[in-house]
């Protein structure tokens, strides 16, 4: 897969990490991955979505092919893209008053 930016992941960059710290962030996500009260396919979706906001293009491939895997059809990920996109735009529209309030403290 091309990316905007050609940048490989590079797992070397890994070892000036706490490795304790990897480890359990590992784990942790092997486990919220589980089936639980979502199927594999259902959080790898909401992932898939999650990714798009967070912008991680390793995420984003990562995820797409394990809920390709787990069933998820290409019109399922492409509406989870598009509820992802409204979440986004949805924030501009939410918090549009954060600049438009804004006025020049000397107005003398």
């Amino acid at each position: 897969m091309d990316y905007y930016y050609s940048k490989k992941y590079n797992r070397e960059t890994s070892k000036y990490f706490d490795k304790a710290s990897l480890e359990g962030f590992s784990n942790w996500n092997k486990e919220v991955f589980k089936p639980g009260k979502l199927d594999v396919k259902t959080k790898e979706l909401v992932a898939i979505a999650a990714t798009y906001l967070t912008r991680c293009p390793y995420c984003i491939e990562s995820h797409t092919k394990k809920a390709l895997k787990a069933g998820a059809t290409k019109e399922e990920i492409a509406e989870v893209i598009q509820i992802a996109a409204a979440l986004n735009a949805g924030a501009c529209i939410a918090h549009m008053n954060f600049a438009l309030e804004v006025e020049l403290e000397d107005k003398k």
